[in-house]
């Protein structure tokens, strides 16, 4: 049994949410298992589904390059030691350049993009990194970064916001090229991009779903109806219910659209289709958020 500490509480009660006696009482419960006292506060309804957002520390910058016809993206996180280097416009301009250097040359790793040389000047990546640290004082290592390509009819399309700090790209397949260069899907879609970054959907569809994940969320709904005492046949339906509920919070394609709550993405995605006379469907969503990468890391 894990020793059931105030920085353990402390760290159950910033992912949950839940009050600290009720946190405390948890991880008592499951002998200070922190995941699994996740589950007990949300089966007894005192915690919300954890992404654990509040594990990320690093400081950095994320940035976007797209082709010009659309069909070409990459998208790259560059971190530092403090917040006041990660919104300085030297460091946020760098983290760029780099992102334009992985969409033009399309390396293989960080290795790979440090021994790049940058254009028209025969100084190499590498070189570049080594002035940057000397002129901010601080160091930065690039934390990821992902080059992808469409092959036949789509577009990318991206948005970033907080400072940098979280930056989204989506991939749309549609029969006409020419939908991509239209100003109405432009503006389409920013507005995905700007659902992803603010409602951070676990999965594009009910399909996209790992069982999993669904299998767990489906015992939680189950011990929850269970507590109610009501009939079997009522409890199933109520675990069915709050699974539904469970996608149309989660699943992009269901969820309501932000700017219209009273539609969801996928009616705004039939009328925007409508309008452009072409049919479009969104097959894919990356999201990246400043400083995920390496609590995920550190947590392996």
């Amino acid at each position: 049994m894990a020793e059931i500490t105030a920085k353990l509480v402390k760290e159950l009660r910033e992912i949950t949410g839940a009050g600290m006696m009720d946190c405390k009482k948890a991880l008592i419960e499951v002998e200070g298992d922190i995941e699994a006292a996740i589950d007990n506060l949300r089966t007894r309804g005192l915690a919300a589904i954890n992404k654990k957002s509040g594990r990320a520390t690093n400081e950095g910058a994320i940035a976007v390059a797209l082709a010009d016809d659309g069909k070409s993206v990459a998208m790259l996180e560059l971190n530092c030691e403090t917040d006041f280097v990660g919104t300085n416009a030297t460091f946020t301009g760098f983290a760029q350049q780099l992102a334009d250097l992985v969409l033009a040359d399309d390396p293989a790793d960080a290795g790979a993009l440090k021994a790049l040389t940058v254009p028209d000047s025969g100084i190499s990546v590498e070189h570049l990194f080594a002035d940057m640290v000397n002129k901010l004082g601080e160091n930065m290592p690039v934390a990821r970064f992902t080059r992808m390509t469409i092959d036949g009819t789509g577009a990318f399309a991206y948005y970033i916001h907080g400072g940098a700090k979280i930056a989204v790209v989506v991939t749309f397949a549609f029969s006409k090229q020419e939908t991509a260069a239209s100003a109405d899907f432009k503006a389409y879609g920013k507005d995905i991009a700007m659902q992803v970054c603010a409602a951070d959907p676990i999965a594009l569809d009910r399909d996209s779903f790992d069982p999993a994940v669904i299998e767990h969320e489906l015992s939680i709904y189950k011990a929850q109806a269970a507590e109610s005492g009501k009939p079997e046949a009522i409890q199933t339906k109520m675990a069915e219910g709050r699974l539904n509920k469970f996608y149309k919070e989660q699943a992009l394609v269901e969820q309501a659209f932000v700017k219209d709550m009273d539609i969801s993405v996928k009616d705004y995605t039939q009328r925007v289709s409508k309008e452009l006379d072409d049919t479009i469907t969104i097959k894919s969503f990356t999201r990246y958020n400043v400083g995920e990468a390496a609590a995920a890391a550190a947590e392996e």
